[in-house]
């Protein structure tokens, strides 16, 4: 077997690499403009290569060259509020990139299976009433990120019914863990550890403490794709959330009690965003019906490891 990781240099695919070489899969991650350090902190059993996937004939030359059995298109610019700043770059890595994926395995008549990372920004605002929200809900995404999660699954429907490419799309709420920036378990741990290792003033700068998130460890998040991949079906989408919602400040909340400070709290208006969902919150029950997945990794376990990773990071 043969698997291809696109995206490996993210927080989410680098676990991804981890957990195939500890099965001693044979395995292929690629990467452009990361945003971890896992290039330099790999074991050295994982291959990984540069890849843009915007390029097409980058894209078809690795995909000839390894001919993979799976794939898990990882590869995007996944940040809501950059893609305001560059809506541009947003849509042509998201869209051209999946483009560029499915257009290459049609052309070389691969027999694989594709899973297309989306998101639950593909929904947009949703009612108190419908939460948590199931995959027949309408979507309405309100930022450029999850007009393009929403234009990837599309385009994975359109060439599985059209030529037959087994792509199986999911909608992926808050995912962290270790590695991971620019979310608020990340960006609260590193601000204690800075404060606590005497590298910040004791002031943690916060954004909407009243949000709502189902917020699941990393590593859960990598056996459900793995499961999905050998049991979901091709054309359907699979919702991926925790089992319950946390609000924002009693995340902050856990975060401080694990670490001991005493910091002042600091709503800075350049974190709140123009448009912020209330609550984001999906019912996975699809996919652990099909599949058979439950959450393992506790809320408390996920944010000890992360303030543990910045910990030795800084």
């Amino acid at each position: 077997m043969r698997v291809l990781v696109t995206g490996a240099g993210g927080m989410m695919g680098s676990h991804f690499m981890d957990f195939l070489a500890k099965k001693k899969i044979e395995s292929l991650g690629t990467y452009f403009r990361p945003t971890t350090d896992y290039l330099s902190e790999k074991p050295e059993n994982v291959k990984l290569v540069e890849l843009d996937v915007r390029d097409y004939n980058a894209v078809y030359k690795i995909l000839s060259e390894f001919k993979p059995d799976k794939i898990f298109h990882l590869a995007a610019q996944s940040y809501p509020t950059v893609s305001w700043e560059d809506p541009w770059y947003t849509i042509d890595t998201n869209i051209k990139g999946t483009v560029n994926i499915f257009e290459a395995v049609k052309k070389l008549k691969i027999n694989t299976v594709i899973i297309v990372a989306g998101s639950s920004a593909e929904y947009g605002f949703v009612d108190e009433k419908d939460i948590p929200v199931k995959e027949t809900h309408e979507l309405k995404p309100l930022h450029p990120y999850g007009v393009s999660k929403l234009a990837q699954e599309n385009l994975a429907y359109q060439y599985f019914k059209n030529f037959g490419i087994k792509g199986i799309p999911i909608r992926i709420f808050n995912t962290t863990g270790p590695r991971k920036v620019n979310d608020v378990c990340s960006d609260f741990t590193k601000q204690a550890v800075m404060i606590e290792k005497g590298l910040q003033e004791p002031i943690i700068r916060v954004g909407n403490l009243e949000a709502w998130r189902g917020i699941t460890d990393v590593r859960d998040a990598i056996e459900a794709f793995w499961l999905i991949m050998e049991r979901g079906k091709p054309g359907e989408v699979y919702n991926f959330s925790g089992a319950r919602a946390y609000k924002v400040e009693d995340l902050l909340n856990k975060i401080i009690a694990i670490t001991g400070i005493q910091p002042k709290i600091y709503q800075d208006p350049k974190l709140m965003r123009p448009t912020d969902e209330k609550i984001i919150f999906g019912d996975a029950t699809k996919l652990k019906q099909e599949t058979g997945w439950n959450q393992k990794i506790s809320i408390d376990q996920t944010l000890e490891d992360m303030v543990n990773y910045w910990r030795k990071k800084l």
